[in-house]
C-alpha cells in the first residue's frame, strides 16, 4: 500500500495563489490581512496541512516552546491566564511550557535561568518580583513580555499592563462612598518589592481621602490569605473593608471573616480584582473588577509571536478594569458593631 505524499507548504501556496514565505506568514497571523489568513488556514485543514516541528527548528533555530512563568498558580486568575496564553500560543502554532514560582522570588529566578538555558524561543511572565534583576539576563537572551507589571530591569521587554492606579482607585472610591474609613488592602507584594505600583497607589490615593489603609502582605492562595487577613481582622479596631488584588485573596478573606464571626457584607466589605468566574457563585456574590482577559491574552501572544519573528520594537500595551458592583459591599457598620463575636463573647460573659 503507498504511503500518501506528506502535504507541504507549497502545496498551500499552490491552493491559495500565494507564494510559500506569504502563507508561512499567514499561518502564523503576521503580515497579511485578516482574511488572508483566514482563507490560507481554511486551505491547509482541507489539504490536510500539518507544521514539521523537526523541519521548523532546523530551518529557523527555533524550537516551537514558549516559556510561561507564573508568580503563582496558587491563584486562580493565574490558573485561568496559564491555560488562556497556552491556548493562545497553539493556536500560533507554539508549544507552552508552563512553569509556577509559587510565590518565592528564589524560585521564580531558577526558573528564569532554566528555561533560558533549555533555549525557549520566548517567555510570556506574569512576575511575583517585578524589580528583580534577573528579568535584565533573560530578556537579553530570549523575547520576555510581561504582564500586569512593568520589568524596571528589562526595558526592552514587550508590556502588556494593567491599570492599577485607574482600578485601585476606583476601588477605594467605591468603599469610601460606602462610608469606610479604615481599609486592609491584601496585596500579593513582598518585603523585597515594597513599592509595587498597587500597593502605592492605595497608600496614595487612601491619603487623599482620607482613609486609613492597612496594606497586609498575603500568599496568592484561599487559604494562604485566610490566614494573612485573619490577623488583621482579629484586633479590636479593625478595618471595617478589606480591598484585596484578586479574587482568591478575597474568597481567603470569606473563609477569615467566617471564622471570626464577621458576616459578609453587614460587618465587612469584601472587594476582590480579578471577576473571577467563581465570583458570582460565592455567598455573597463578590463585588470585583472585570478585565478584558480575552484581550490581554491576544495582546500578549501576539506581543511575544513578533518579537520571535523579528527584532522589532516592543510596545506597551495598557488594560484598564471595569467594577462590578455586587452583594459582598455594604455600608460600612457603625462602631460599636465592628468587634469579632469572640470578643462580643468575651465582653457578655465578664
Amino acid at each position: 500500500m503507498q504511503r500518501r505524499r506528506r502535504t507541504t507548504l507549497k502545496d498551500v501556496a499552490a491552493a491559495t495563489g500565494l507564494s510559500p514565505a506569504a502563507v508561512s506568514y499567514a499561518l502564523r497571523g503576521l503580515q497579511v490581512p485578516a482574511e488572508t489568513q483566514e482563507r490560507v488556514r481554511a486551505a491547509a485543514k482541507e489539504l490536510g496541512y500539518e507544521v514539521n516541528p523537526i523541519a521548523r527548528a532546523l530551518a529557523s533555530g527555533r524550537t516551537g516552546t514558549v516559556g510561561v512563568l507564573c508568580g503563582s498558580l496558587g491563584d486562580l486568575w493565574q490558573q485561568s491566564l496559564a491555560v488562556a496564553l497556552s491556548r493562545g500560543l497553539l493556536a500560533n502554532d507554539r508549544y507552552a511550557i508552563i512553569t509556577d514560582a509559587n510565590g518565592e522570588p528564589e524560585r521564580e529566578r531558577q526558573l528564569a535561568r532554566q528555561l533560558r538555558d533549555q533555549q525557549v524561543d520566548g517567555v510570556l511572565v506574569s512576575p511575583l518580583d517585578p524589580a528583580a534583576d534577573y528579568w535584565g539576563d533573560l530578556s537579553a537572551a530570549v523575547p520576555v513580555v510581561t504582564i500586569g507589571d512593568a520589568l524596571p530591569a528589562a526595558p526592552k521587554a514587550g508590556c502588556v499592563l494593567f491599570d492599577n492606579r485607574h482600578g485601585v482607585g476606583m476601588a477605594l472610591d467605591h468603599l469610601a462612598g460606602l462610608g469606610h474609613r479604615k481599609v486592609g488592602v491584601l496585596t500579593p507584594s513582598l518585603p523585597s518589592t515594597p513599592d509595587r505600583p498597587a500597593g502605592v497607589f492605595a497608600q496614595q490615593h487612601g491619603e487623599e481621602l482620607g482613609l486609613e489603609v492597612v496594606l497586609v502582605g498575603s500568599p496568592a492562595s484561599v487559604a494562604g490569605a485566610a490566614e494573612a487577613a485573619a490577623e488583621v481582622l482579629a484586633v479590636g479596631d479593625r478595618p471595617t473593608a478589606m480591598f484585596c488584588l484578586s479574587d482568591s485573596m478575597a474568597y481567603g478573606c470569606y473563609l477569615a471573616a467566617s471564622g471570626l464571626g464577621l458576616s459578609v457584607p453587614a460587618d465587612l466589605s469584601v472587594l476582590g480584582y480579578d471577576d473571577h468566574e467563581t465570583a458570582e457563585l460565592v455567598v455573597p456574590a463578590l463585588t470585583t473588577f472585570h478585565w478584558d482577559a480575552a484581550g490581554i491574552v491576544d495582546a500578549a501572544v501576539a506581543q511575544l509571536v513578533r518579537a520571535i519573528e523579528s527584532s522589532g520594537r516592543r510596545r506597551t500595551q495598557v488594560f484598564r478594569p471595569e467594577l462590578r458592583e455586587r452583594g459582598s459591599t455594604a455600608r460600612a457598620p457603625t462602631r460599636t458593631t465592628t468587634r469579632t463575636s469572640a470578643q462580643r463573647g468575651r465582653s457578655s460573659s465578664s
